[in-house]
């Protein structure tokens, strides 16, 4: 069958919606669609042609008005993801479809969600307040270093006329060799004066003089040596040194200073623990406290009644009371 139009068919299935395309059907009448038509040939009575909205035919029941469909669908109440009979679709109802509501702006600009806190803001003012300590801090130990320098450069830089007229002088060295403490008079049994007996001898073995002398012939009451002593720095007491040798039992002296008696006794115990009668294990020292005054002091050593005397004597010595 040639397509067009056949006559008075009223059926929806004798329309041929593309029967404008051909020559046949142009000349029925059939024309390309537009507006509210059908597809190509005129429109008949038929019901068929009318074009309804989806959902406003009801077939077998009561044609309502298409305004009053639309209040029903809007207030008839629907249960949950149930389909409402009068839906209609957004875009038929008068005005068509209605406007979306932007979706809200963040502070990132253009559409999105929101993040809720824009971290990457808080994480740039963090990063912020940390370099801005970081450069304080070494912009005060630049500044700490460029005020230590600036000291230095002016404290020699230019130097004041008192500095420039000090010069190297010997004066601060002599100055201190003389507050140093000077070393005291020290004597061996060659330089002594023998009286009472004494002489001098080598026979036993381990004085400390030169050559192994010491006075022998301290064994006596009378029986005595004096040191005379120069060159005593100041007044004073100071500690007389005795280095003795005795048999392996003890013995004692009488100090007299400047022909004044001391009042204890000059103490030349065995400390040696040599045994009785070996002279040579007996060698050891003792020191006794003697009041002396600033340049020359006789200083006697002698056996007196009450004394112990049996001993050889070899070097005597000063040191200050207490030693320095």
């Amino acid at each position: 069958m040639a397509p067009g139009n056949n006559g008075a068919s009223t059926t929806p299935e004798d329309d041929d919606p593309f029967g404008y395309l051909y020559a046949d059907g142009q000349a029925a009448g059939a024309t390309p669609p537009s507006g509210g038509g059908g597809y190509g040939y005129p429109h008949t009575r038929s019901s068929h042609h009318h074009v309804r909205a989806v959902g406003e035919r009801q077939y077998g029941q009561q044609q309502v008005p298409q305004h009053q469909q639309q209040t029903a669908a809007y207030q008839q109440p629907n249960a949950y993801n149930q389909p409402n009979a009068y839906y209609q679709a957004p875009e038929t109802l008068p005005g068509g479809a209605p406007a979306r509501p932007a979706p809200p702006q963040t502070s990132r600009g253009g559409g999105g969600r929101g993040r809720g806190p824009n971290t990457k803001a808080l994480l740039i003012g963090a990063v912020a307040v940390v370099a801005a300590v970081v450069i304080g801090i070494s912009v005060a130990m630049m500044s700490n270093g460029t005020d230590d320098d600036k000291g230095k450069n002016d404290a020699g830089s230019t130097p004041t006329a008192d500095s420039q007229s000090v010069e190297p002088s010997a004066t601060p060295s002599q100055s201190a060799t003389a507050e140093a403490p000077a070393a005291l008079p020290k004597t061996d049994a060659k330089a002594l004066k023998l009286d009472g007996g004494t002489v001098v001898a080598s026979d036993v073995k381990g004085a400390k003089a030169a050559g192994g002398v010491y006075v022998a012939g301290f064994n006596k009451v009378g029986a005595s040596l004096t040191w005379t002593v120069n060159d005593i720095p100041k007044d004073g007491q100071y500690r007389l040194y005795v280095n003795y040798g005795v048999p392996g039992k003890d013995s004692d002296a009488t100090i007299n200073v400047n022909g004044t008696k001391q009042t204890r006794p000059l103490n030349m115990t065995n400390f040696a623990h040599a045994k009785e009668g070996d002279w040579e294990k007996g060698w050891t020292n003792t020191w006794a406290i003697v009041q002396l005054t600033k340049g020359t002091n006789a200083i006697t050593v002698s056996c007196e009644a009450g004394n112990t005397c049996d001993a050889n004597i070899d070097q005597m010595w000063l040191t200050t009371n207490p030693p320095s």
